[in-house]
C-alpha cells in the first residue's frame, strides 16, 4: 500500500500535550468525527495502548476494526490495521515537530484500503477529509484544553 495521503497543521502546544490528546482514546469520539467508540484493548510494558478497538460511523463507511499502535516519546504514533470487517487495509501516523514559537507541526499520514472496490481517486479524496477532519479536530481539542 504505497500510496497514501499527507496533510500538516500547526497547533498552539507543545508536542507532549498534543500526543497526551492523541493517546487518549477516550476522548475520541468527542472531537474525532464519526467515531463513536475507541477502547483500549491491549496495553505495552510502558502502559502506552498498543491495540485499540475503534466503531466507526463516517457515512459512507461504517466499521468495526482494532488497529495496532506503535509510540515514539512526543514525536511520533503509527498505526495499521490489526483486524476489521469493511476495512483491508489502514496504515497511518502523527509526527509532531515542536516549533520555536512553542507550537507543534502536526503531521499526519494516511493509506485505506476497504473491501469495496473504490477508484484510486475517490479513496484519496477520502482520506484527505478523514486527514483534514481529523487535524482540525485535534487542533480544536488541544487548544480548546490548553
Amino acid at each position: 500500500m504505497a500510496e497514501q495521503t499527507t496533510s500538516s497543521i500547526v497547533i498552539d502546544a507543545d508536542p507532549a500535550s498534543v500526543m497526551a490528546v492523541i493517546s487518549d482514546f477516550a476522548g475520541y469520539p468527542e472531537w474525532v468525527q464519526g467515531v463513536k467508540v475507541a477502547d483500549v484493548v491491549a496495553k505495552d510494558g510502558s502502559g502506552q495502548a498498543e491495540k485499540v478497538y475503534f466503531e466507526l460511523d463516517a457515512s459512507p463507511i461504517k466499521d468495526q476494526y482494532t488497529l495496532g499502535f506503535e509510540w515514539k516519546g512526543d514525536e511520533l504514533v503509527r498505526w495499521s490495521l490489526v483486524e476489521g470487517k469493511m476495512l483491508k487495509a489502514m496504515d497511518g501516523s502523527y509526527e509532531l515537530v515542536g516549533r520555536p514559537d512553542g507550537g507543534t507541526e502536526v503531521t499526519y499520514r494516511l493509506a485505506v484500503d476497504i473491501a469495496i472496490p473504490m477508484i484510486g481517486m475517490l479513496k484519496r479524496k477520502a482520506e484527505k477529509v478523514i486527514i483534514d477532519n481529523a487535524l482540525k479536530g485535534l487542533k480544536q481539542r488541544v487548544e480548546s484544553l490548553g
